[in-house]
């Protein structure tokens, strides 16, 4: 139903019409106003670095500095790879293992291969950390090898020479032979080498001109022993 009203002001009337039983005005949507994310501090939320290595394995230490969402939360999951590109990409990982439940640890690796460089990655809470990338190197191989060879022997002894090899894949600095008697010998003689005291055996160290031996290099020394039998085996074994 419609109603008119007449309203006099000012000598002008002024007609108003009212509508009985209309919708109420709709009501204008309020705009939602977005909360702020959080604020992280400018650093990187977990370090790390290689702290240990071996022939064949690589510990890597992280420390985690913010929890979620500016950080991680343990456990890590460290992730080698065998090329800095591949790092990089995070792609053809190598290797790879899990921390336990400190923000600040380690991690050990093993299974590598003796004197290769490595890069590693972290992850954590299920996310790749996309700052991150250290490298250590495993230690080369050191070892040596010794072999005896029986010259001249008489009754009551012999002349023997030793031949020291290096077999790893480093310089060794010095190095020393080791072996059991098998009767009643003694040195009575000794050449290029030093003996060195030990238990019942015999130990034999370089001299100061010959310790120095590259990858696949050699030395040798000689020896003369006393024995009232025939000449016995020697076992030689080597260490550097």
């Amino acid at each position: 139903m419609r109603h008119r009203f007449a309203v006099v002001l000012g000598g002008a009337i002024l007609m108003l019409t009212t509508f009985a039983g209309g919708a109420a005005a709709a009501p204008v949507p309020s705009t939602p106003v977005p909360t702020p994310g959080p604020t992280c501090p400018p650093a990187l939320p977990l370090t790390g670095s290689v702290t240990g290595a071996t022939t064949d394995s690589l510990t890597v230490s992280y420390s985690l500095f913010f929890a979620p969402p500016c950080g991680y939360n343990p456990p890590v999951t460290v992730t080698l790879f065998a090329a800095a590109q591949d790092a990089r990409d995070w792609v053809n990982p190598v290797a790879e293992a899990v921390s336990g439940p400190e923000r600040n640890g380690k991690v050990t690796i093993g299974g590598l291969t003796p004197g290769t460089e490595y890069w590693f990655r972290f992850s954590a809470d299920g996310k790749r950390d996309p700052y991150m990338i250290g490298s250590g190197r495993t230690e080369a191989t050191r070892a040596c090898a010794a072999t005896v060879a029986v010259g001249s022997a008489w009754s009551g002894g012999f002349v023997a020479t030793v031949t020291v090899r290096n077999t790893g894949t480093e310089p060794a600095a010095s190095w020393l032979v080791s072996w059991r008697w098998t009767g009643d010998e003694r040195i009575v003689s000794l050449w290029n080498g030093v003996e060195r005291p030990g238990d019942d055996g015999v130990t034999i160290g370089n001299a100061t001109w010959n310790g120095s031996l590259p990858p696949a290099g050699s030395a040798t020394f000689g020896l003369v022993v006393a024995t009232s039998g025939a000449p016995g085996t020697i076992v030689p074994t080597c260490r550097v």
